[in-house]
This record gives structure tokens, sequence and C-alpha cells, in this order.
């Protein structure tokens, strides 16, 4: 299996179940960011969720999604998966609370680095 990492906000998640298909808040005709590995979800937490808490993170299988998925260049020099259209509730394989610690650093939990080593 080919793991994708996502964070959004739990409510948004619980919204998503209910409606049976999940969307970004935004780029939904160019796609959305996700992440592929570790350091990835850390960079993206720490940039675009900074202090931000009820957050979850969703382990998405990739073969599993049903919109088209590329691998393209984010801000560095890295590729990141972008999932163009809506996102199948149904790829979703696991959703594991996702919060910063007293610091105010993101840590990637015991059970995704167990998955994704």
């Amino acid at each position: 299996m080919n793991i994708i990492l996502h964070i959004t906000q739990r409510e948004k998640w619980k919204a998503a179940k209910l409606a049976g298909i999940y969307r970004a808040d935004s780029l939904e005709s160019e796609g959305f960011i996700h992440c592929s590995t570790p350091e990835q979800i850390i960079k993206v937490a720490e940039r675009f969720f900074a202090a931000q808490k009820g957050l979850v993170l969703l382990l998405i299988d990739s073969e599993q999604v049903k919109s088209k998925i590329r691998y393209e260049m984010a801000e560095v020099d890295e590729l990141f998966p972008h999932i163009y259209g809506a996102l199948n509730i149904d790829a979703v394989w696991r959703v594991v609370n996702f919060e910063s610690g007293e610091d105010g650093k993101f840590r990637l939990p015991q059970e995704v680095k167990d998955l994704m080593s």
C-alpha cells in the first residue's frame, strides 16, 4: 500500500464522512496537496497549521483514490502528491489525532511512524 497523508480539522472530516466525499478548502480545480513522507507532513503542519487545535491526520491508500493523483514539485525540490478532484472517503483507511506538543511543535504519532517505516 502506498500511503498518502493529509491534515485536516476533525470537524471537517466529520462533515466529509456525512457527505460521503472530502474536498479541500481550496485548490479544487488545481488539486490539493498531500504528503508522502513523515518529513513533508511535519513541514506542512508547522507552516499551515501552527497553533491550530482539533486536527486529524488522514492516512489514505493511494490505490483506492478514484480521482487523479499527480506527484508534483511544491515550493521545495521534492515531489508532493496532489489529488485532482474530490477524495472518496473509502480511500481513507485510518484517521489519527494530530496535535502539536506543549512546545508548539508537531511530531508524527508513533502509530504513523510505525506504518511508514
